[in-house]
């Protein structure tokens, strides 16, 4: 028994002597523990298809010529200019705009579902400042009709996370907007594990009344104390050591160690720069700020750091921490050559993240920046990809990449663009013009016990 528990809580160098794997199947330092609730997903059944005849925005910020995509066994085979494929089916798209699919980096579906009632309130556990041994798959819930609509407006990753009550809120996770009968059925497989954290009036807030913390001093303190106990906990097992385990320390540990990626709700400028420090004294990696309303302000820090900006195209002045907003965030962040996406925390805002992006890209663009349509697409799937680590699969149109991809009826950017049809790893999800969608079993339910007729 001890010698299985050494296995399960040691060091990768030690459990790897115990379980006979090799240094080439380890990341140094990591810690060996089993994959408790692994992903499930496999792509739907897809065929052969080459795309041709299209107006291709690849995601890679820079125009190009290609016209024509080709996907073999739901991964991009081959993509450029008057392609040819015997095997395949030919889809003549007309001159319309191809993109990758949409990426959503902050989206809390499933966790607040539809129909928004109390009973469907899991995005937060406000029991405790502290939360870090949560995890916001435990409370998805797969027949969210909002993932039936997010699809259908181009959407074919998003990572779920924890509300922002607590300084460290759990994991999140990140989704294939695939129909599963379970979460795992939907879990982006191989995507790193993420870490919400929350700086500012929320943790004060909810917890003033409550123990603390009730001030931003509060919540710094909140931080450090428990990072102090996370780097002991993650040298003792370093040293070989047996600690009783503990989610909480596993989770912040995990971050220390480089394997799980933190993901910060934060809105002033100030705030922002005290958690780059905080970072640094613990040294771990902060992935990106979520909200980020006055990154405009810091954007030099966030390029000097590499850490990426979430941000909304015109959401602020809704309390005092987001007063200070701008049109021209998101742009300014991305000119100043820092890491920039839009990101939805709404189930109606995920519908549209296109037209999100088309009024940020404007808002630049009358300031004077010269920002191409090419590079402003970078914001919605390719930036997104990156801060979730899963950009060596899928974000951009790139041979080898999974074959996510939406094919517009007008320019994207437009008031008037619609997904025409999405594919997901080659498999049609989505189809305008022939009804093809998806459709949620509570959804079928509500039909049916209405007595409307089934989409």
């Amino acid at each position: 028994m001890k010698t299985f528990r050494a296995c399960l809580i040691l060091s990768a160098a030690i459990a790897a002597a115990c379980s006979g794997a090799d240094d080439g199947d380890k990341k140094d330092g990591a810690f060996a523990l089993p994959t408790a609730f692994p992903s499930t997903y496999e792509p739907l059944p897809s065929e052969s298809l080459l795309i041709t005849n299209a107006t291709i925005i690849d995601g890679t910020g820079e125009a190009s010529d290609a016209d024509s995509l080709l996907i073999v066994d739901g991964v991009l085979s081959d993509i450029g200019t008057d392609l040819d494929a015997d095997d395949a089916t030919v889809l003549d798209v007309n001159g319309r705009y191809v993109t990758p699919g949409i990426i959503d980096i902050h989206s809390h579906l499933g966790n607040y579902p539809s129909p928004g009632v109390d009973a469907h309130n899991d995005g937060n556990e406000v029991t405790s400042p502290i939360t870090s041994e949560v995890d916001a798959e435990h409370g998805v819930w797969p027949q969210d009709p909002g993932f039936d609509e997010a699809l259908q407006g181009g959407v074919t990753t998003l990572h779920i996370l924890p509300g922002s009550a607590n300084l460290f809120g759990g994991r999140g996770v990140t989704l294939r907007n695939a129909p599963a009968r379970t979460v795992q059925g939907m879990k982006f497989p191989d995507a790193p594990e993420t870490l919400k954290m929350a700086c500012g009036e929320n943790p004060k807030r909810v917890y003033g009344n409550r123990g603390g913390p009730g001030s931003r001093m509060g919540n710094v303190a909140g931080y450090r104390n428990n990072w102090v106990r996370a780097a002991d906990y993650k040298q003792k097992i370093e040293d070989g050591d047996e600690p009783t385990r503990d989610l909480q320390l596993e989770t912040l540990a995990g971050v220390l160690n480089g394997d799980i990626l933190v993901h910060m709700h934060c809105y002033r400028a100030d705030e922002m720069a005290i958690i780059i420090d905080l970072a640094k004294e613990f040294d771990y990696t902060v992935s990106t700020f979520h909200h980020a309303v006055e990154a405009y302000k810091i954007a030099d820090l966030l390029a000097e750091n590499d850490i990426c900006s979430a941000m909304w195209a015109d959401w602020y002045g809704f309390k005092m921490e987001s007063y200070d907003g701008i049109l021209e965030n998101v742009p300014f962040v991305h000119a100043a050559g820092a890491c920039a996406m839009i990101h939805s925390d709404d189930d109606k805002n995920i519908q549209r993240l296109n037209q999100e992006v088309a009024k940020a890209w404007a808002n630049g663009n009358r300031a004077g920046l010269d920002i191409s349509r090419d590079v402003a697409w970078t914001w919605l799937s390719t930036n997104p990809a990156k801060a979730l680590g899963i950009l060596d699969q899928t974000g951009t149109l790139e041979e080898g990449k999974r074959a996510d991809i939406v094919i517009w009826s007008h320019d994207p950017f437009s008031v008037r663009a619609r997904p025409d049809q999405v594919y997901m790893d080659g498999a049609l999800m989505f189809d305008r013009e022939n009804g093809l969608k998806p459709v949620s079993d509570f959804r079928l339910g509500t039909f049916a016990t209405l007595g409307e007729a089934r989409p």
